[in-house]
């Protein structure tokens, strides 16, 4: 948001005195790929009841194979995940789409409302604003009544919201803990300036989960028509979220209680956060955590070996896209192997730094094949992606480098032919608000604006 990127001297100052900045790098994917177990081996999937047999999790994976057309998605893909991560594959999740922060902020109310022991919230940004004072006054009526309420958020992304905004909450007996605060003398834990916590986790009572790119602001509690209908109407921002409920819950739980206790917040206890599960629906689902360092960019070897493994369509949405060298040539490639490969990115953005440098790109995009969109009628922010109509992914991480090196990122993947058919079905509507670049007309654009490209992009690293 404008908050993240409107601190470019900020982070430019960081570049200089931050170790990470300046000596982290992403993984080799292709390594990753060519290291990863033989494909033959039995995928390892968890249920309520705990890890399945090899036996009955082949049997899992293959009416999930049978249901869509061959892909490479389903078997060589996922032993390159497993291969990087501890986070299971689980079964037995309902994976609800929320397609906007309306229908999000909807969902959130209704399970904060029907909260029983606990509700862990994680957000980079907090507002202090109708939406973010709307939660606030929810929240401290959940504490008042026995639930127990736990906050992290990010010291950059909610620097705007004053300090007593979140002392109101600790008086109430809220437990709110700031992520790597700006100032080092209030740091917890290790302090490096350029990480921040970007995730958007909401948990309530460990046993419903909410994540995606929404923070808490008003910015997304527009109405898309309003603006449609009169252009001095607040600009809608255009961002996805999915309530995930089943035992995919415990993974998002450790990842907060993890944050939480490497920022040295309040001790937890006398709380139910690993209750027992029951299987409550048919989507297979794997978390992806990440945190700061060149071997742990897990997102990062998710999406480009995601992308590598593609045969039939990778139909992708992101807010913030300035990819790496090896993300631009998997989707190059993919659609030189005849893969219908779509982009929709923002037309209109918080930060014109960084829409300068996401065009850098579309050059040698258009020259592969790839076929690239700009939103046009809302500002884009969601990081979302939908390959082969079995392969899903929402979550908070950017196709950028503050996300990809940086930052505590968190996405969810889905497996599931009926979660990706309304995924696509989000991506249709998308594309008709979109408008497409064209590889003739972008070469003549004018010159000062590919000048404007260049330069900035000499400074992605930042943005």
């Amino acid at each position: 948001m404008t908050i993240k990127r409107h601190f470019l001297l900020f982070i430019l100052f960081a570049s200089i005195f931050s170790p990470i900045t300046g000596c982290a790098t992403l993984p080799n994917v292709s390594e990753t790929i060519d290291e990863s177990p033989a494909t033959q081996k039995p995928r390892q999937i968890v249920s309520s009841k705990g890890l399945l047999s090899p036996q009955k999790s082949k049997a899992v994976m293959e009416r999930l194979k049978r249901s869509v057309d061959p892909t490479d998605i389903l078997e060589r893909h996922t032993a390159v995940v497993e291969s990087i991560t501890d986070s299971p594959l689980t079964k037995g999740n309902r994976v609800t789409l929320l397609s906007d922060g309306q229908a999000t902020y909807a969902a959130m109310f209704k399970l904060l409302q029907n909260a029983k022991d606990h509700i862990n919230l994680e957000s980079y940004i907090i507002e202090d604003d109708e939406t973010g004072r709307k939660f606030a006054d929810l929240l401290l009526q959940k504490q008042a009544g026995g639930v127990q309420v736990n906050i992290i958020f990010d010291s950059v992304g909610s620097m705007k919201t004053p300090a007593s905004f979140f002392q109101r909450l600790r008086n109430s007996g809220v437990q709110v803990v700031e992520f790597n605060p700006v100032n080092p003398l209030n740091a917890q834990g290790n302090w490096e300036l350029t990480q921040r916590d970007h995730r958007k986790i909401l948990i309530v009572d460990g046993t419903v989960a909410i994540i995606g790119g929404i923070n808490i602001s008003k910015v997304y509690s527009s109405n898309p028509l309003k603006r449609k209908r009169n252009v001095k109407a607040p600009i809608h921002w255009r961002d996805t979220d999915i309530q995930i409920n089943g035992p995919a819950v415990a993974e998002f739980q450790k990842l907060f209680l993890d944050t939480w206790m490497q920022q040295k917040g309040p001790k937890l206890s006398g709380r139910t956060y690993f209750p027992d599960h029951k299987e409550e629906g048919n989507a297979l689902v794997r978390v992806i955590g990440s945190t700061p360092g060149e071997f742990n960019r897990i997102p990062f070897i998710v999406y480009v070996s995601a992308i590598s493994f593609a045969e039939h369509s990778i139909h992708m949405t992101n807010s913030y896209f300035m990819p790496d060298g090896q993300t631009v040539k998997a989707l190059g490639d993919a659609a030189g192997r005849g893969v219908d490969v779509k982009i929709i990115l923002p037309g209109t953005t918080d930060s014109i730094l960084a829409l300068h440098a996401q065009r850098y790109y579309y050059s040698g995009l258009l020259k592969s094949g790839v076929k690239v969109y700009e939103h046009s009628t809302s500002l884009l922010h969601a990081k979302t992606a939908v390959i082969d109509k079995v392969w899903s992914t929402v979550g908070s991480t950017n196709m950028d480098y503050l996300s990809l090196l940086h930052n505590d990122e968190v996405n969810a993947i889905v497996l599931s032919r009926e979660f990706a058919v309304e995924m696509e079905n989000m991506f249709i509507k998308d594309l008709s608000n979109s408008r497409q670049i064209h590889g003739d007309e972008w070469k003549k654009r004018p010159c000062l604006q590919k000048a404007r490209e260049w330069f900035v992009n000499l400074f992605v690293r930042w943005l």
